[in-house]
């Protein structure tokens, strides 16, 4: 097979995303061809898709970063892996392994980085290129659409458990209640949250429903303000997860966070910010931002969903063929649907 369908994002403008024809690629000494299984819609693809995004990419461009599959072919040099293999795999396509950042395991930091989907082709398509360094083995019981869940999981896992500070008994707060936010609610939880509220608008109501089977005591269409000050003893909860997308929301945390509370950032939000952050310094603060995920975050992961001490199943609202993508975005931005799941028609 030398051509093979593809979900390119092609240019700049709004909705400049279409299904083509694309050559397999190639693959290099120390890289795997992988027969994708299953590959994740993540809120990132969709920015693209509206053209509202803030990160430069490298037109055009497969989409897709969540993913898993079967190793179709290796490299000569790929030592730990063969054909036939099950796994997911990281995002960092691109990094510089010998950078101080990549040498200490901090290669998700490394300002080289490049990642699947915006800065090398991604996974929603038949085939995808991946450096066997990105890989990690799933057990046969492990379905891929569950699988191609793992990479949320562990931007999730790496802002509320590795940059954040949540301990049994805290009073934590979540904005936003997209993938992420779930996400980080469940981590909240399971690292023994004792009061854990999520916050979204009268649009994420489903959302929010799902926010209650992913383990939370209180959701809330607004009010945050009014809620947090008839909390306990009114000083506000000790940590929030800001996961919305919007600068505005980070105000929002600076009023509902405790003096010496902590504020764990992970939802970009590319607007300036119109506000003073004078209450940072008053109520001395901590801010955390988060970003992405390495090598022990992803092992812990998958070793959470195989054993069902993360289960994705209120998460994952549809699996689809990959010819379904637009009903699937259009959905997923509308918050019908909270994770869908593209599947690739692989020969």
């Amino acid at each position: 097979m030398s051509s093979m369908p593809a979900l390119v994002n092609y240019s700049r403008e709004p909705f400049s995303v279409e299904l083509r024809e694309v050559p397999v690629p190639e693959i290099g000494e120390r890289d795997v061809l992988l027969r994708v299984g299953a590959v994740s819609v993540c809120g990132s693809d969709l920015h693209q898709w509206t053209g509202k995004h803030g990160w430069a990419v490298n037109y055009p461009c497969i989409l897709g970063h969540e993913f898993g599959g079967t190793v179709a072919k290796t490299g000569s040099e790929v030592q730990c892996f063969k054909e036939g293999d099950r796994v997911v795999s990281e995002t960092a396509a691109v990094i510089d392994e010998a950078s101080p950042l990549s040498r200490c395991g901090l290669y998700n930091l490394d300002p080289s980085r490049r990642g699947f989907g915006y800065g090398v082709d991604g996974a929603m398509t038949e085939y995808v290129r991946v450096p066997e360094r990105c890989l990690h083995r799933i057990p046969g019981e492990l379905p891929f659409e569950k699988a191609a869940i793992t990479e949320p999981c562990c931007v999730a896992y790496n802002a509320v458990c590795v940059n954040g500070r949540v301990r049994p008994g805290d009073n934590v707060l979540v904005l936003g209640p997209g993938p992420i936010g779930l996400l980080c609610a469940k981590m909240a939880k399971l690292s023994g949250a004792g009061k854990l509220i999520v916050a979204g608008l009268p649009v994420d109501k489903h959302r929010l429903t799902v926010a209650r089977d992913m383990g939370a005591d209180v959701t809330l269409e607004g009010g945050v303000q009014e809620y947090i000050a008839s909390l306990g003893d009114g000083l506000g909860v000790d940590v929030a997860i800001d996961a919305s997308g919007a600068s505005a929301t980070l105000q929002v945390a600076m009023q509902a966070v405790r003096p010496a509370g902590q504020i764990v950032k992970v939802g970009w939000g590319p607007q300036p910010l119109q506000f003073s952050l004078d209450p940072m310094v008053q109520k001395n603060l901590t801010i955390s931002g988060s970003f992405s995920h390495n090598w022990p975050v992803w092992e812990r992961v998958i070793s959470m969903i195989v054993s069902g001490q993360i289960n994705l199943d209120s998460v994952i609202s549809r699996v689809a063929p990959l010819k379904d993508w637009q009903e699937c975005f259009e959905k997923m931005h509308a918050g019908h649907y909270v994770k869908a799941v593209l599947t690739p028609e692989c020969p």
